[in-house]
């Protein structure tokens, strides 16, 4: 595995709780820190890179922010034209255009629901209480 070396300025108070940490774990400072480095921005290898890049960046936003990212963003009109091209398939086979546009609508729906997902996941971490679906009916 390459290696970089980076000089950051760290708050002495933050330094000191990373070297008790560094300590009480019997590692080494810099060990520490590419620790908790690597858990703030995990990797996601399953996940095409951009979209990997965007949910580790749902980490970094504000309160406000998230509370953004976990509103829907596939329209009510995507949904039903989704619903359209699933029941045409069920019933004939696509058209090349319409399977093409299915996958990209399909695509488009899987990022919007992990986006959200991970939005609440998030929040939850942050002490928000996350709607309870199952009893709310769905």
């Amino acid at each position: 595995m390459t290696v970089s070396t980076v000089a950051v300025p760290v708050p002495t108070p933050l330094y000191q709780r990373i070297e008790r940490l560094a300590k009480a774990t019997r590692r080494s400072v810099p060990e520490t820190l590419a620790s908790a480095l690597a858990a703030a921005l995990p990797l996601a290898p399953d996940l095409p890179q951009a979209l990997a890049d965007e949910l580790a960046g749902l980490h970094w936003l504000s309160d406000a922010g998230l509370q953004k990212a976990i509103q829907p963003t596939f329209s009510r009109t995507q949904q039903e034209r989704l619903g359209e091209l699933n029941m045409a398939e069920d019933e004939r086979q696509l058209t090349a255009a319409e399977e093409a546009e299915r996958t990209q609508l399909l695509a488009e729906y899987q990022r919007a629901l992990l986006r959200r997902a991970e939005a609440f996941a998030v929040l939850a971490q942050r002490g928000y209480p996350v709607p309870d679906y199952d009893k709310a009916g769905r």
